[in-house]
C-alpha cells in the first residue's frame, strides 16, 4: 500500500545564542508529539535537537536549525538538520566519542547518531550539515528517500510555497507549487493547488496540472510542476507551468534539466505537454521554487548527489538561498531506497 504526504512548512530557527536552542528543543518536542511518539521517542527527539543545536553554536559559530516532520513507509518522523558556515570537521575523527574541536566531551555527533535512524553529515570550507531523522522505537520505520524544504521567506509567518511526495514501492510521483508573490495570500494559491495534486496523485501529469489549475482559478495562481517516476519503464514524465526548476542527476553526467512551459498556473496557460525522460535507477530528481538560485552544479560538490536527498538539499539552502522569498525544494532518489 502507498503513501501521500503534503508537506508541513519546515521550522528553520537561528541559533547565535543560548536561548535559541531551547527554542530548537520546544519545537523538536512539538513535532515529536504531531508524529504520534511516546515519550521515550519524544526523548530521544529533544536529545538529537539539542546536541544538533549546541554544534551549530559552539562548534558552527552559529547557524540554522531546521525541523520537519517527514513520511516514512509505514508512519511519521522527526527530521533535524544543522547548517552552520563555521570552520567544518572531519567527520571520520568526530563520530568516535572522545574527540572535540571545541573543548567538550566529544561525544555529540555519536550520541546524534545512536539516536537516529538516520544520519549523514556534510562539511566543505563553506561550513557543516548535520542530518538526522528519528522514527518510532515500535516501528524502526523505514526511511523514504527524499528530501524536502519548505521555508518561509524570513519575518513571513506562513509559507508561500507547498509540495506534495506519493510513493508506492518503488514507484513515487509528487508535485511543487509556487504560489505568486509570498504571505497569505500566496499561501493559499500554493496549498489549493498542491491539494489538487495530492487528489489527483494517480493520473497523468498533464491531467495533475490541469487539475491544479482549475482548482486555483479562485486564487491568485503560481508556478507548478509534477512528476511521476515509472520505474518499470525507467522512465521519468514531467510536467511544469511557470518558474519550477527540476533536473535529474545520475552519476558522471551533468544535470539533465526539465522544462516548464509559460504562463501562470490558476491564470493564463493553454496546457502543460508532458516531457518523457530516461532515469536510471539511482537517479536524484530536484526540483525547486525560485527562492534558491539557479546557478549551482552538483559538480561542485564531489560526492554529493551520493548523499541523502535531504542533505543536498541542506547544503543547496546553505550556499544559494536568495533569502528574500519561499523557498520550496523536493529530492527524491529514484528506483531505489536511500
Amino acid at each position: 500500500m502507498g503513501v501521500g504526504f503534503v508537506g508541513q512548512a519546515t521550522r528553520a530557527i537561528v541559533v547565535e545564542e543560548a536561548t535559541q536552542a531551547g527554542q530548537v528543543r520546544r519545537e523538536a518536542q512539538e513535532l515529536a508529539r504531531l508524529a504520534g511518539f511516546g515519550e521515550l521517542d519524544a526523548g530521544r527527539v529533544t536529545l538529537v535537537a539539542m546536541e544538533v543545536a549546541t554544534n551549530v553554536l559552539r562548534h558552527g559559530r552559529g547557524g540554522r536549525v531546521l525541523l520537519a516532520l517527514v513520511q516514512g513507509r509505514t508512519g511519521l518522523g522527526v527530521e533535524v538538520c544543522g547548517i552552520d558556515r563555521g570552520p567544518g570537521f572531519s567527520l571520520a575523527n568526530c563520530l568516535p566519542d572522545g574527540y572535540s574541536t571545541g573543548g567538550t566531551p566529544g561525544q555529540g555527533l555519536g550520541a546524534i547518531k545512536r539516536q537516529s535512524q538516520v544520519f549523514d553529515a556534510w562539511s566543505d570550507a563553506r561550513g557543516a550539515v548535520v542530518l538526522a531523522r528519528i522514527y518510532g522505537e515500535r516501528t524502526r520505520d523505514e526511511d523514504l528517500g527524499y528530501g524536502a524544504l519548505r521555508v518561509p521567506m524570513r519575518q513571513e509567518t506562513v509559507c508561500g510555497d507547498a509540495w506534495y511526495l506519493g510513493a508506492d514501492g518503488d514507484r513515487v510521483s509528487g508535485a511543487l507549487v509556487d504560489g505568486l508573490g509570498h504571505g497569505l495570500l500566496a499561501a493559499e494559491a500554493a496549498e489549493t493547488g498542491i491539494a489538487a495534486a495530492a487528489e489527483a496523485a494517480g493520473l497523468d501529469v498533464e491531467e495533475v496540472v490541469a487539475r491544479m489549475h482549475a482548482r486555483m482559478s479562485s486564487t491568485r495562481g503560481g508556478a507548478a510542476a509534477a512528476f511521476i517516476h515509472d520505474p518499470g519503464a525507467g522512465v521519468v514524465r514531467f510536467a511544469g507551468v511557470g518558474n519550477i526548476a527540476a533536473a535529474i542527476h545520475e552519476p558522471g553526467m551533468p544535470g539533465r534539466g526539465l522544462a516548464s512551459h509559460p504562463g501562470i498556473v490558476g491564470s493564463q496557460y493553454r496546457r502543460a505537454p508532458a516531457f518523457v525522460v530516461p532515469a536510471t535507477p539511482g537517479a536524484l530528481l530536484l526540483m525547486h521554487s525560485d527562492g534558491l538560485q539557479t546557478r549551482w552544479s552538483l559538480a561542485q560538490y564531489e560526492g554529493l548527489a551520493f548523499r541523502h536527498p535531504a542533505l543536498v538539499l541542506a547544503v543547496l539552502l546553505r550556499d544559494f538561498d536568495r533569502g528574500r522569498d519561499d523557498t520550496s525544494a523536493l529530492a527524491v532518489r529514484l528506483g531505489g531506497r536511500t
